[in-house]
């Protein structure tokens, strides 16, 4: 059980993330996105001529490519790119001391209980507002043993040997149209590096706020774990609710050398005018593992497959996603495995909760090239459906040639029982919290993959989505 103090922690309600506070930056780089845009944020970072190339070839990529379409969304084109902000700050520079923070950003964190986790069980935080980190702090004893925790800008500073060695090779800036906008307007985000052996026992986390309307949030991420190292990474998400669309479009780039642990965690709980559209993958080396646990509440739209490239003999990926789509809400998450040596395994499972005229999609794909041998897959997805307007689609796509693997999928959908609801109102639960209790059921058997605070969070999360969907 978790302590009262670590309930207190992670105690939020309703509105937490609703909120804002007057904008008021130094550095604004306008409406659109020009060659301009992109001069304005190297100019501002005083990054080398190398970034600025590769901000520029992005551009011109993102400019050729069309609008995905096989995602299966019209809401896509509800997306204007020129009314959209691509860098806001506030000039502020990533500070160590949390009592230099500014006094709204600080707020901000303050309000969403960040300093309180960072004391109680963190071994690491940084904290983005908009367009730039905050705060970035790392425990000294970390820092002594070579572990490396910083912003993207600072990583590229301070760190250019190592982070260019990997930066853009797991996920190459045409792979998507959203990957190619990341990559020529990226700012924020974490650069983590684990040496050789070190296995870091507590969590390190990033929290990403957008504060400003008609903002897009841009933040890369890059996780290198070297040789027998371990890591856990933890990222949370919030926005307040303004009538204008936001963009949030990440790309995250993790590799796990030999032996190597990564688990990467994601609580997100956006306001439903965010379009969320991520790109987030791992290359697993020899015999190491990547784990993505993702769990995605709110938006508007998220588009979301995290994947794992298995590269190395007896690689392991995994990822366990949950999503809950309330009312005018489309979440469409999924996996990527692809399996490029031998012996390696793979495992999906995925449980998503369509509530109201939410919508839920299921879009995997497992690739088992013929020349392998001794390859594993898993694949389970379940969906429930709160009322009979919500909808679910599950697209999975598992390509296995030769005879030497061995693959399972299954899925199913299911309805909450009329019948169970009544049992459980006869004992005293209302309609709301019975129906929040079939939920959390559900997906107990995730959510026990969550740290305990964040499963706490995670469960709370649910409980607010469930009061307003029965009726």
């Amino acid at each position: 059980m978790a302590d009262s103090a670590t309930l207190e922690a992670v105690n939020i309600d309703n509105e937490a993330g609703n909120f804002t506070y007057p904008e008021d930056y130094e550095h604004d780089a306008g409406y659109g996105l020009t060659a301009d845009t992109i001069d304005y944020i190297s100019d501002i970072k005083k990054e080398a001529d190398w970034i600025r190339e590769f901000r520029h070839k992005a551009l011109k990529s993102f400019n050729n490519k069309p609008m995905p379409t096989h995602w299966a969304s019209k809401d896509l084109e509800n997306i204007v790119f020129d009314n959209i902000r691509y860098y806001l700050s506030k000039g502020q520079k990533p500070t160590r001391s949390w009592d230099e923070v500014p006094d709204d950003v600080k707020e901000t964190f303050e309000r969403l209980g960040i300093p309180e986790k960072e004391r109680k069980f963190l071994a690491g935080v940084e904290a983005q507002f908009d367009s730039e980190a905050a705060y970035s702090n790392v425990k000294e004893s970390l820092e002594k043993e070579g572990v490396i925790f910083v912003n993207s800008t600072e990583g590229l500073r301070e760190h250019p040997e190592l982070f260019k060695k990997w930066f853009g090779k797991v996920i190459p800036t045409g792979d998507n149209k959203f990957s190619a906008l990341n990559s020529a307007v990226f700012s924020g985000g974490s650069f983590i590096y684990v040496p050789p052996g070190v296995k870091v026992a507590h969590p390190l986390q990033a929290y990403f706020r957008i504060n400003a309307e008609n903002f897009g949030q841009f933040e890369r991420t890059l996780i290198v774990v070297d040789e027998g190292a371990e890591v856990t990474y933890m990222e949370g998400c919030t926005a307040p609710k303004f009538e204008t669309a936001t963009l949030h479009s990440a790309v995250v780039e993790l590799v796990a050398m030999k032996d190597a642990k990564i688990q990467y965690i994601t609580v997100q709980n956006w306001s439903n005018n965010v379009f969320n559209l991520v790109t987030k993958r791992g290359m697993a080396h020899e015999n190491a593992e990547i784990r993505w646990i993702d769990c995605n509440i709110g938006s508007r739209l998220t588009m979301k497959y995290p994947g794992v490239i298995m590269k190395g003999r007896k690689a392991r990926g995994e990822v366990i996603s949950i999503a809950l789509a309330n009312d005018g809400q489309h979440q469409d998450t999924g996996a990527k495995m692809i399996h490029a040596a031998d012996e390696t395994t793979s495992n999906v499972v995925s449980k998503s909760i369509s509530v109201g005229e939410g919508r839920s999609t299921y879009r995997g794909q497992v690739h088992i090239p013929k020349h392998l041998k001794g390859c594993k897959n898993n694949t389970e997805c379940d969906a429930l459906l709160i009322n009979s307007n919500s909808r679910t689609d599950t697209y999975p796509a598992i390509t296995v040639r030769g005879n030497q693997h061995a693959t399972q999928h299954e899925a199913s959908v299911s309805q909450v029982s009329e019948d169970q609801i009544f049992y459980m109102q006869q004992r005293g639960l209302s309609e709301g919290e019975a129906m929040s209790l079939s939920v959390n059921g559900f997906v107990n058997d995730l959510v026990r993959e969550f740290p305990m605070e964040y499963s706490v969070e995670l469960k709370r999360l649910i409980d607010m989505e469930m009061e307003g969907s029965v009726g």
